[in-house]
């Protein structure tokens, strides 16, 4: 009898013959790749609290509060020293205050609740109007937030945002919503390629074909597959852009470069982040502490 079936039988126990084991073993299919997490000997333990998560967005948060502003279009600017014509948009700060704060303590972080414009008290909520009248501010159209990073960035409850709060030469980021393009078809949503305009296909040539796999990828459609619907309105965000005019006069700010979003839209900005913090001068700062707060 062989090895293998002396091996297999239970009735000849006494006639099985050892056999040997490879030494070098059996090369796995799936070897061990290395960790790309926070995870090896002599490395932080990655934390899941709320004052961990903080803690690791401290470095990219701003120092100080935003403002909110109206896009009123775009023109250009002439550079007489490099005789170039730099693109341009320009923003405009209305009746810009801050209403309330948010605190690490009660809320979990640190930001300033910021209102601009005016509406009337007959169309603002009962709930809304009794949070404006707390704090002795008119009603305002546009309320948003901005974070910061510390409670030294938060301002006074009523004081205003002027146009003087930012500087020629730094540079801003601005979130804001792109233009509404109403329901669009895959090539102009997506970029898609068509079909055919011969070999088989009719009327179909800027659709997006077939939507999923069968059998054997599951029979349904894919989550995030690209499709048709509607096209645009989503808020953007648009990084380093420089400021090259400030007009305290008028509440006007141009920036360089193009912002996202039609006339009229609402643009919020704030000190770039992956730019250095602008430098603000101490006397700047003692007048804005010897300032009463508006009411």
């Amino acid at each position: 009898m062989s090895p293998r079936l002396a091996l297999q039988s239970p009735l000849w126990g006494s006639l099985i013959t050892p056999v040997s084991v490879r030494s070098f073993g059996i090369r796995s299919l799936n070897p061990p790749k290395p960790s790309r997490y926070n995870a090896g000997p002599g490395l932080p333990v990655l934390e899941s609290t709320p004052e961990a998560a903080l803690r690791r967005k401290a470095n990219s948060l701003p120092l100080r509060s935003g403002a909110i502003t109206i896009k009123k279009g775009m023109t250009a600017i002439f550079d007489p020293e490099t005789g170039k014509r730099i693109p341009c948009t320009v923003l405009q700060l209305d009746r810009v205050e801050v209403l309330s704060h948010k605190t690490v303590a009660k809320h979990g972080y640190n930001a300033v609740q910021v209102g601009a414009g005016w509406k009337h008290p007959s169309n603002v909520t009962k709930a809304l109007l009794g949070h404006f009248s707390v704090n002795g501010l008119s009603p305002k159209r546009h309320i948003f937030e901005f974070r910061v990073k510390g409670e030294e960035g938060l301002l006074p409850v009523g004081e205003s945002i002027e146009a003087g709060w930012f500087q020629e030469g730094q540079y801003v980021d601005t979130r804001s919503n792109t233009k509404g393009k109403g329901f669009a078809g895959v090539m102009k949503r997506h970029g898609f390629g068509g079909q055919d305009r011969s070999h088989g296909v009719s009327l179909t040539h800027r659709s997006m074909g077939s939507s999923g796999p069968g059998q054997g990828g599951g029979s349904r459609v894919y989550p995030g597959k690209k499709m048709a619907g509607n096209m645009g309105n989503n808020q953007n965000t648009v990084q380093n852009l420089k400021i090259l005019k400030v007009d305290s006069a008028n509440g006007i700010v141009v920036v360089s470069g193009a912002v996202s979003g039609p006339k009229g839209c609402v643009v919020r900005i704030q000190d770039a982040v992956k730019k250095p913090w602008p430098e603000v001068p101490a006397e700047a700062v003692a007048e804005a502490e010897a300032t009463p707060a508006a009411v």
